[in-house]
């Protein structure tokens, strides 16, 4: 396993560094952001486990830089079509849709090489801000 630890603590990073992921952190900063998705084959391409209840995970910035502690509150895995629009409206990105979930997930995943099929496996993350 490789997955990058802080203080103990597994780290949670949304997409790329750059202007996305300094836009997602700035949401989760600002309490609108309670929810994050990932791919269930890139937990287990990574030999990564899924992220559980009560889980401390630091947040990091494009600089790889803890910038936030969150707790996962609950954790969800369903197919991409499945993915409720409850799940968009605590993730507070675009339009707050499942509509527009699948819209901006299915550009971003397929923007980084990866197919997306109405069935691929979508880990669906709720955390709270702890500090």
């Amino acid at each position: 396993m490789s997955f990058e630890v802080i203080d103990g603590l597994r780290v949670m990073e949304f997409a790329n560094p750059g202007q996305l992921r300094d836009r997602l952190v700035n949401l989760v900063l600002e309490g609108k952001k309670q929810a994050t998705a990932g791919l269930l084959t890139e937990h287990e391409s990574e030999g990564e486990p899924i992220e559980f209840i009560g889980e401390r995970l630091v947040l990091i910035d494009s600089e790889n830089q803890g910038v936030a502690l969150i707790e996962v509150t609950n954790v969800e895995v369903s197919s991409f079509i499945d993915v409720p629009g409850e799940f968009a409206l605590a993730e507070g990105e675009g339009d707050l849709s499942g509509d527009d979930f699948r819209k901006s997930h299915l550009a971003y995943w397929s923007g980084e090489g990866i197919e997306i099929l109405d069935d691929t496996k979508v880990v669906q993350v709720y955390f709270k801000l702890i500090k």
